[in-house]
């Protein structure tokens, strides 16, 4: 799959997540002014089917990595196989991944007549919600990466939302569990956002956890190495029954 249609896969698909995840919070802010778990539950719930769909949609030409990390383990587990990105591509990504999510909040945004551009006054600092973003990317590498090689990542556009989804409810930090979506929320001062200074921590909280997570994915599927390339779903083009390649 040529290298510029997943580039601007993962752009798109990480825009598009991070104006749902934006979008949902300011809509939710407004329909339930005074009830924060309603909020959360409005925030949380379209997160969840919009990030299914994005997997499904831009997953066959990129793999609907739209995470750093993601692509950062693909590449990290497949360097000695051949199986992963490059770290060329690796690199890309990510930058492909921090624009596109950037884009992506400029568009939620303006589409609730905001400002484009909105520096977020929430702080979320602490060992509990630093502790929170870690449980949430170490869990979410590991199923990525389990059902890549027991041969059931067709199942992650279910399994990553289904974890995500949990991960909002059962962790102090709400799971943003991604860098690029980290960085992307700090300009939005609304539901959703994270103030400029507690953006560091929780990006290092989530590369360590995305560490251990892929640690322990492979110490459970020791030869998960080899099934890089099919992160978060398999890839590669391929060919149809006119004898052309998608």
């Amino acid at each position: 799959m040529p290298l510029t249609r997943r580039l601007l896969a993962e752009f798109l698909g990480t825009g598009l997540l991070v104006a749902i995840v934006i979008g949902s919070g300011i809509a939710a802010g407004r329909l339930s002014p005074d009830d924060t778990g309603l909020q959360l539950l409005q925030n949380s719930l379209t997160t969840v089917f919009g990030l299914g769909v994005l997997i499904l949609l831009f997953g066959p030409v990129s793999g609907a990595h739209f995470n750093p990390v993601v692509s950062a383990v693909d590449w990290a587990l497949g360097r000695r196989h051949g199986s992963g990105l490059s770290a060329a591509d690796a690199a890309a990504y990510t930058a492909a991944q921090i624009l596109g999510g950037t884009g992506g909040a400029v568009l939620a945004n303006l589409m609730y007549e905001l400002p484009p551009v909105t520096i977020s006054g929430t702080a979320r600092d602490g060992l509990g919600l630093w502790l929170g973003e870690f449980v949430a990317t170490a869990g979410l590498i590991a199923v990525i990466v389990a059902l890549a090689r027991s041969g059931r990542a067709a199942l992650s556009a279910v399994a990553v939302a289904s974890w995500i989804g949990a991960a909002y409810w059962f962790t102090s930090s709400t799971s943003f569990a991604n860098p690029a979506v980290t960085i992307a929320r700090m300009f939005s001062d609304t539901f959703a956002g994270i103030a400029p200074g507690s953006v560091p921590a929780f990006v290092l909280v989530q590369i360590i956890g995305a560490t251990i997570g892929a640690a322990l994915a492979v110490s459970l599927y020791p030869d998960a190495r080899a099934a890089a390339g099919d992160i978060v779903v398999p890839h590669e083009a391929r060919t149809v029954a006119e004898g052309t390649t998608p």
